[in-house]
Order: structure tokens, then C-alpha cells, then sequence
């Protein structure tokens, strides 16, 4: 005989005894507090009714005043942006070229100042991490991940893009040296490949494909081109 719904399920009640709900004594209910005034017939004191009330009135604007000395300060944060206190006049030599740049913000990186105010687009823009390779130029002759580099500190310093290295018709032999040996297949790293494997020539590296390799590890192919791209390098280092 099956067991009546109270017992089979009376493991799920609560073990605690339930109380019955109790009203609130008198001292527990909410009390309207009136504003701070004088009491009638009492001259200038005042009741403890009145004292609570002020007290939290006081403790409200306590805890607002942070709030309120916090907000002119954005405004005064976003006046500064907006009136050119985060902006400088930079002159970038870039290419054996001087490129005087005004209004220039002090946060911009050196790839997107090339790019975007400068308007030399073949320095590519990947990860912007630095992770990818594709945004690498020449600094004073070193390579180096542009996307990393504030273009305020480069003033005075000779900066060389892939515009800088090569024209048609008058590659630099690693230019030739990819479309000879197909180190390519997009074309969108293949700039940041050209400037490291430039740079490379002239580092202290050993003679061979793993050196090239090692050397090179920090510029991405993301279609795999790497045996090509080693070939081209190889076949300058032999040459030079």
C-alpha cells in the first residue's frame, strides 16, 4: 500500500519549528522623522527626534561629497584632451624625409603615426601587440615592432619603412630575393618579413637555416610561407 504524500515526502520539511510571524513592538517601528527645528516653548534646543534627523541628514552629505569634488575634476581631465594639453609638435624623420607633425597625440604610437599621419601604409598593422611582426621598421638601423614605440620618442632618429627600402624597379636584393623564392602568398606580413630579414644581415647570427629561423621567429606567416621566406633570407646571406 503506497504511503500517504505526507510521509513519503516529509523529509523535505524543515527541521526548524516555524514561529508565527510576531507583530513588531512598539520601539521597532519605522519612525517619520520631522526636520530639524526648534522645539515650540523650548527656546533653542532641541529633541533627540530632532538630532536623529539632523545626524542623518549629515551623514547623507558626508557621503556625498566625494561624489560631488569627483566630477569637476573629469570635466577638467576632458577639457585638457579636448584643448590640446595631451598634444605636441613632433618633427619624425622617416625615409631621409623630415615629416614636422602638429597636434600630434603624445600617445600615439609610431605605427599609427606612419600610417595615419604620415600616410606610408606598407608598414602593416596586425596584432598591435607586438606579437605578429608586421608592423617592424628600421630605428637608427635596428628593427623594431612599431606598434610598441610612443612617435614622441623617435624625434631626431632615423626611421626607414619598406617605402624606404626598395622601389619597382629598383628593389633592395631582399625584395627580390621574396618574389624570386614566392616568400609570400597574401602579402600582408610580408613587409615586417623584408624589414626583419634586412635588419638580420648585419646582427651577429650563426650561418644556418635554424640561426635564420630563430633570428626571424618573431614575425608571423599566417599562410605558412616560412620554408620560402628562409630560402630568400639564405640565398641574401650567401650574397652579401
Amino acid at each position: 500500500m503506497a504511503e500517504p504524500f505526507d510521509l513519503r515526502f516529509k523529509h523535505l520539511r524543515s527541521r526548524t519549528p516555524e514561529k508565527p510571524n510576531k507583530e513588531l513592538a512598539p520601539d521597532q517601528h519605522s519612525l517619520e522623522l520631522a526636520p530639524l527645528k526648534d522645539e515650540p516653548g523650548k527656546g533653542s534646543r532641541f529633541s533627540r527626534r530632532s538630532f536623529l534627523s539632523g545626524l542623518g541628514a549629515t551623514g547623507l552629505l558626508a557621503s556625498a561629497a566625494p561624489l560631488v569634488q569627483a566630477a569637476p575634476a573629469s570635466v577638467t581631465e576632458a577639457a585638457d584632451v579636448a584643448g590640446g594639453a595631451g598634444t605636441g609638435t613632433v618633427t619624425l624623420r622617416v625615409n631621409g624625409k623630415d615629416h614636422t607633425l602638429r597636434g600630434l597625440d603624445i600617445r600615439a604610437t609610431l605605427l599609427d603615426t606612419l600610417r595615419e599621419r604620415i600616410h606610408l601604409t606598407g608598414t602593416k598593422k596586425g596584432c598591435d601587440h607586438g606579437q605578429c611582426g608586421a608592423c617592424t621598421v628600421h630605428v637608427n638601423g635596428r628593427r623594431v615592432n612599431s606598434c610598441l614605440s610612443f612617435a614622441v620618442m623617435h624625434e631626431g632618429d632615423e626611421i626607414t619603412t619598406i617605402e624606404g627600402l626598395g622601389k619597382p624597379g629598383n628593389l633592395h636584393p631582399m625584395q627580390a630575393a621574396f618574389v624570386e623564392h614566392d616568400g609570400y602568398q597574401c602579402g600582408y606580413c610580408t613587409s615586417g618579413q623584408i624589414m626583419s630579414a634586412v635588419a638580420l644581415l648585419k646582427e651577429p647570427i650563426g650561418p644556418g637555416d635554424e640561426d635564420i629561423k630563430h633570428a626571424m621567429a618573431g614575425n608571423i606567416c599566417r599562410c605558412g610561407a616560412y620554408t620560402n621566406i628562409v630560402a630568400a633570407v639564405r640565398e641574401v646571406r650567401a650574397r652579401a
